[in-house]
């Protein structure tokens, strides 16, 4: 469930609310609201700066109680570091700290006040949609496998109140948005978050199923195993025959756009678990392959906001999704298997499956004609070698649909880096015994992998988002990030814009 968003013009110092937010610069500088804080509270807050219990480091927060003259019983400060070097990270990282705080607390709402603040190059509106969907991306909890509780005795936070001076069209818009980004990024998170006996090409089939019954306009097409091998896709049903749990391949189509409108067109890796087949992955760690399907479930996430928001436009969602498990029918290190497209694969190492069901979802893809291909995968370890967790890798041979994926990424703040696709790396995908080797070689791993998926989509106009490392946060207690959610959405309003 997302949080309950709206807007308020109730001053700080008199909102009716269990916690009102408010900014301070790490140059002893108070925002407008801070000010008034302080101003009402007798300079309680200046006191405090003084002695140097609170200060204005980026992303720290402080929390006071019972200021006198402050309606709120709660003021949540944080910090936005200095005033001239404020930007949209900076921004970006203030809303999720003091987000986070406000989760922690026993408290049913709040009211931010950092609206206010000057982020040189963005609007009122982004600042509304930011700090919307930082909360709503905090108070996310997981519940899903865990033995029901007993209804909470505390307030459970569950409304975010954003004050403004004037609530316009553009802030009503701003929300809106927030609320159906926010919607697909619980959607994708929540099926990332799954254990993969629940989340299996199956349930993912259902999962779509569910998106076309509950929305207007919405079609699904589930092809099985045997519609596919009449395909010929042989490279994606190779990935699959070592389990017992049989392929989907889901198509969703909006139809939000004229009759004769191109859709785009986006593909997402559904791995659903990814034991690396006969080359079998180490142990450790393993059980995080259960978010190998976090491309499948951003593009699910992304196609539930685009249909929420009603999207002018047409839009086919499609997975592949299969399990990669090691059994006596499983592919082999050795095998050739041909794909839709007609080009054989050598298989050099089972665990570069993602490429292998990828190939052919995107020749499939082609069949709609569409005006531009996205796919997103967790497609390399070379990746987040490279880029670590903060940025997605970027590859496409198209400089403009490039620049467009960039700049949603940054007006998100869910990043992308691009990487080559040069000819030069193409050579490293030679096969002395079919038409290309699924690997090349341990340089350049993530470049190679987009190379693999060129080779797929001729005449088309596509990009491929690596997000190996952006997809979940690693670690026992790591979470779906719901990542590419917000970049993708973001890239077609602008293309409604």
């Amino acid at each position: 469930m997302t949080l309950q968003f709206s807007l308020t013009r109730q001053s700080p110092e008199t909102a009716e609310t269990p916690c009102v937010v408010a900014g301070l610069y790490e140059d002893r500088v108070l925002t407008s609201a801070a000010a008034r804080l302080d101003e009402r509270s007798g300079g309680a807050i200046k006191r405090l700066i003084e002695s140097g219990d609170v200060t204005g480091r980026p992303g720290s927060t402080t929390l006071l109680f019972g200021l006198d003259g402050v309606a709120a019983p709660r003021v949540l400060l944080v910090g936005l570091g200095e005033q001239k070097k404020l930007d949209a990270a900076v921004f970006h990282r203030a809303a999720h700290e003091s987000a986070r705080a406000l989760k922690g607390l026993p408290i049913a709402g709040a009211v931010s006040t950092l609206a206010e603040v000057d982020v040189p190059g963005r609007d009122l509106p982004w600042k509304l949609r930011t700090l919307a969907l930082a909360a709503d991306h905090q108070a996310y909890r997981y519940t899903a496998t865990f033995k029901p509780k007993d209804k909470p005795k505390t307030p459970q936070f569950e409304s975010f109140a954003v004050a403004v001076a004037a609530e316009t069209e553009a802030c009503g818009k701003a929300l809106a948005e927030a609320v159906a980004i926010a919607k697909g990024v619980q959607f994708a998170r929540e099926l990332g978050n799954l254990p993969p006996n629940i989340c299996n090409p199956a349930y993912l089939a259902d999962q779509a199923k569910s998106i076309a019954d509950n929305r207007a306009g919405v079609s699904l097409e589930v092809l099985e195993r045997e519609d596919m091998r009449q395909l010929g896709m042989g490279s994606l049903l190779g990935v699959a025959q070592g389990s017992a749990n049989p392929p989907k391949l889901i198509v969703l189509q909006w139809r939000g756009g004229g009759a004769g409108d191109k859709p785009y067109a986006f593909v997402g890796k559904g791995i659903t678990f990814d034991s690396g087949g006969i080359s079998i992955k180490p142990g450790a760690g393993m059980e995080e392959m259960k978010f190998d399907m976090g491309g499948a479930a951003g593009v699910l996430g992304a196609f539930v906001a685009a249909v929420e928001l009603k999207l002018p436009l047409n839009l086919v969602c499609i997975v592949p999704a299969v399990e990669n498990m090691p059994d006596g029918a499983a592919y082999r290190p050795g095998d050739i298997l041909t794909s839709m497209s007609g080009l054989t694969i050598e298989v050099l190492n089972t665990d570069a499956e993602g490429r292998l069901i990828l190939c052919d979802a995107l020749t499939y893809a082609q069949r709609f004609d569409p005006q531009v291909t996205i796919d997103a995968a967790t497609l390399t370890g070379a990746c987040v070698v490279a880029l670590g967790k903060h940025a997605s890798g970027l590859m496409t041979r198209d400089d403009e649909l490039a620049e467009q994926l960039l700049a949603a990424g940054q007006a998100t703040h869910d990043r992308a880096w691009r990487l080559p696709l040069w000819d030069d790396y193409q050579g490293q995908l030679d096969s002395g015994f079919a038409d290309v080797a699924n690997i090349g070689g341990k340089y350049a791993g993530a470049i190679t992998a987009g190379c693999f998926l060129a080779r797929f989509t001729n005449g088309l106009r596509w990009a491929h988002l690596d997000v190996a490392g952006t997809a979940w946060d690693e670690g026992r207690k790591g979470l779906a990030t719901g990542r590419p959610v917000p970049l993708l959405v973001q890239y077609l309003l602008d293309r409604c814009a």
